[in-house]
């Protein structure tokens, strides 16, 4: 089991945001997400988008701090990135 986290670098609604993924399993990532009080809005089909000031709180409830070249590589290698190419026909599918 291996949850990531990327440092808070991503500028959005007056804050900075992190990516949390799982390289496991989209289950393994929506059951920490869940034990974490992250709501399901901030799932965005493979990562959830996670505010600057709950990165602390994450990593030390087990989330793993990596690069955000380490997180995409990792989340590459599982096979559970959609990649940008895709991401509008997988958004319309959910729906």
């Amino acid at each position: 089991m291996t949850v990531l986290i990327d440092p808070p670098a991503w500028p959005a609604h007056g804050t900075l945001w992190s990516h949390l993924v799982s390289d496991t399993s989209l289950d393994e990532l929506h059951e920490f997400a869940a034990a974490n009080d992250i709501r399901s809005r901030a799932f965005d089909l493979d990562h959830y988008d996670v505010p600057a000031e709950r990165y602390d709180r994450l990593v030390a409830a087990g989330a793993s701090a990596v690069s955000g070249r380490e997180l995409v590589r990792r989340l590459r290698a599982s096979g559970l990135r959609i990649p940008a190419k895709d991401r509008e026909a997988h958004r319309r599918t959910q729906d």
